[in-house]
């Protein structure tokens, strides 16, 4: 177990802001050896962790049928959406991006918009 990711990990707190986990995600990436992967990579990525979401909630929330021989293959919906939002805070390091800024701003504009009910 690499012990300064432990560390970091001891130190995320629920009451820690969005840019506080944002750059916790920078520092385990970082400690991971995926500081030199690219954008398309990234995007490749996240691709493919929202399909795993979308299966593990195929499996969990639908009557849908899964292929049983490979039912242990599918994580839970929570551990999935947790690997999408890292694949995606990792998109937005890359791209220097402040994801609580971005976040503000669009509810800015959804506020504005007018959504039929």
């Amino acid at each position: 177990m690499n012990e300064e990711q432990l560390e970091l990990w001891k130190n995320l707190k629920e009451g820690n802001t969005l840019g506080e986990v944002q750059e916790y995600i920078r520092k385990v990436i970082e400690i991971r050896g995926f500081t030199n992967q690219s954008i398309e990579q990234a995007m490749l990525l996240l691709t493919e962790e929202i399909g795993e979401l979308a299966k593990a909630i195929r499996k969990e929330k639908t009557t849908m049928s899964i292929d049983n021989n490979k039912i242990r293959n599918y994580d839970t919906i929570e551990s999935e959406v947790a690997d999408v939002f890292i694949v995606l805070c990792t998109i937005c390091n890359k791209l220097d991006i402040d994801l609580f800024s971005s976040l503000k701003d669009k509810e800015k504009e959804n506020i504005e918009r007018k959504w039929k009910k």
